[in-house]
């Protein structure tokens, strides 16, 4: 599976190339579903190594990684349901605004900023 690498600053895609993209779920996230039918997700971090070596100096055991949690709330956990890795971001986006009777712009801004956030954490990829 190929997903997107970093772009340079200096190469810009269009928008249109970023809604025709596909959010996949990292295969090292677990998800549970709570009873409240939010997802928390939990997934693993590594910390720098000299992060990891000033804990050790100070007593502290690490091999440099961390389990970490997100609590999503109901509509994070209805857009973490829709990355199915079949939708593009642009099918979410419509799925979410019919749903939730949004304007499609209003809809785009927060999901492409929710997927943006998840990818920093390392939780979805782009293909």
């Amino acid at each position: 599976m190929k997903y997107l690498r970093r772009h340079s600053q200096d190469t810009k895609i269009t928008r249109a190339e970023a809604l025709a993209y596909t959010p996949v779920k990292s295969a090292q996230t677990e998800e549970t579903r709570l009873d409240s039918g939010e997802i928390m997700l939990i997934y693993t971090v590594t910390i720098r190594p000299w992060f990891t070596g000033l804990m050790k100096r100070f007593g502290g055991t690490s091999d440099g990684r961390f389990q970490k949690k997100l609590q999503l709330d109901l509509l994070g956990s209805e857009v973490w349901d829709l990355l199915d890795g079949q939708r593009s971001v642009r099918e979410v986006i419509r799925q979410f605004a019919r749903r939730h009777q949004l304007h499609p712009r209003e809809a785009e801004v927060a999901i492409t900023r929710f997927i943006r956030d998840l990818g920093k954490r390392g939780l979805v990829g782009l293909r």
